[in-house]
């Protein structure tokens, strides 16, 4: 589907997913967004990205540019603008501890990390988990039992050395029932509370804004951002984006490979 006259257009909040999408394929923000961010500013657009990293690893990733931004994160459990929260969803503690129960059992390669709103906790520590964890945690503590851990769960996410679409994901199923179970990557499953993901995020964000749909555009590659491309009337699947991204998405970007968030954005503000 080819992509809309953007500088006709009266967008008003841009929600982007960070890895695969936003991210280039090193997994750094391209350095051609910084003058971009503020000429958004300037047109009084507000840029939202929208993730399943913590709001610490976010905010570290954009530095002094993230001082008046909204960030979405872990998948739309935190939502949060100059450090102050404007929504989150936590976890009841008995769901928490049955999950890492049950991980505890899995007989193949996984790591279990609590997202809580002060820090992420792992208890196992082994380097290669650690530089997984790493990745996406700015804020990382090592416990000796994550049942112990004193602090609002917002999301669980077990990473997988294998693929976690056809190993993990099936074994965590029978959370489906009364939690979101989503793949978030070709290694995590994140669980989260009922009706919780970037869409409803997405949402919330628009009202209290003032925001509509129509002056909404938001672009993502994976599973975890279906519900954000139907908040979204201007929603935009990333080339290399998933097969079920790209059925639900409205339009195409070039990969993030390619920076094309970078690019059809500059296309909104007219080069």
């Amino acid at each position: 589907m080819s992509a809309p006259v953007l500088t006709s257009l009266d967008i008003r909040l841009i929600a982007v997913d960070m890895d695969g999408t936003l991210l280039d394929e090193h997994g750094r923000v391209p350095e051609d967004l910084w003058p971009l961010l503020d000429r958004l500013r300037e047109r009084g657009i507000v840029f939202a990205p929208s993730s399943g990293r913590q709001y610490a690893t976010l905010r570290r990733e954009f530095g002094g540019h993230g001082d008046d931004m909204v960030f979405i994160a872990e998948n739309g459990t935190y939502v949060v603008r100059d450090d102050e929260e404007l929504s989150s969803d936590v976890m009841d503690r008995s769901v928490v501890r049955e999950v890492v129960a049950l991980a505890r059992t899995l007989t193949h390669d996984v790591g279990v990390v609590l997202c809580g709103k002060r820090s992420a906790y792992i208890e196992r520590t082994d380097e290669a988990f650690r530089a997984e964890a790493d990745r996406y945690y700015a804020r990382l503590d090592e416990v000796a039992d994550l049942d112990e851990v004193e602090d609002d769960i917002l999301k669980i996410a077990v990473f997988d050395f294998a693929d976690a679409e056809t190993t993990t994901a099936p074994a965590l199923a029978r959370f489906a029932a009364s939690h979101q179970v989503v793949v978030s990557g070709a290694h995590w499953v994140d669980i989260m509370n009922p009706g919780v993901n970037k869409g409803r995020a997405l949402r919330r964000l628009q009202e209290a804004l003032g925001i509509t749909a129509a002056q909404t555009m938001a672009f993502g590659d994976y599973l975890n951002d279906l519900e954000m491309m139907d908040a979204a009337e201007h929603s935009y699947a990333m080339a290399n984006a998933h097969a079920d991204v790209v059925a639900r998405a409205r339009h195409r970007a070039p990969s993030n490979r390619e920076h094309g968030v970078i690019r059809v954005i500059e296309g909104l503000l007219g080069g």
